[in-house]
């Protein structure tokens, strides 16, 4: 199950297969001992494994607990981020130099984890695209017609064919009605 790491000739690049979950790798903490976790990453949970003040901990955070995949750029580098409410339980997922792939990357991790896009704008985190719920929106995009400013207001298949105006209904007045009975 270990996986991730730096990939071959790299050793400032951090990529992760979102594909090949679940993926174990070790990040960053500050304020860990020996400044390092164990973070342990499935399609559903989150496993942090940190020792603080010789204490060792494990936190399992269900991935609905975090805000979403978010993609910072930085001068000189790019990441793609496992966002929590707290800045501290904040995982990276993509590190590189080079800026290529890295719309890829977030969109990718975003898809296999079902969580939000999220980008930063002036040290916010933002959607970048309008949702109501899982489903993006857009403006609602007009049909292409090519014909005639008729058709427009019309559908196409009432310009084919001419309209009939019902006149008045012929009434034969003095006549028996016949009604089929058995």
């Amino acid at each position: 199950m270990r996986s991730g790491g730096c990939p071959a000739g790299s050793s400032r690049a951090l990529r992760l297969d979102p594909f090949a979950l679940p993926v174990r790798f070790a990040a960053s903490d500050a304020a860990a001992d020996e400044r390092v976790r164990q973070v342990e990453l499935h399609r559903d949970r989150v496993v942090v494994r940190r020792s603080l003040r010789g204490m060792r901990m494990a936190v399992n955070m269900p991935l609905s607990a975090f805000a979403g995949i978010s993609l910072k750029l930085a001068p000189g580098h790019v990441a793609v981020t496992l966002e929590h409410r707290d800045p501290a339980l904040a995982l990276p997922l993509y590190v590189s130099e080079q800026t290529d792939d890295a719309a890829a990357e977030w969109r990718a991790w975003g898809n296999v984890l079902g969580l939000p896009l999220l980008v930063e704008d002036d040290g916010k985190l933002r959607e970048p695209y309008a949702r109501i719920g899982g489903v993006r929106t857009n403006r609602p995009q007009a049909r292409r017609r090519s014909r005639s400013t008729l058709c427009k207001r019309r559908p196409s298949i009432l310009m084919r064919r001419k309209l009939r105006r019902l006149g008045a209904v012929p009434v034969h007045r003095g006549e028996r009605e016949i009604i089929a009975r058995n």
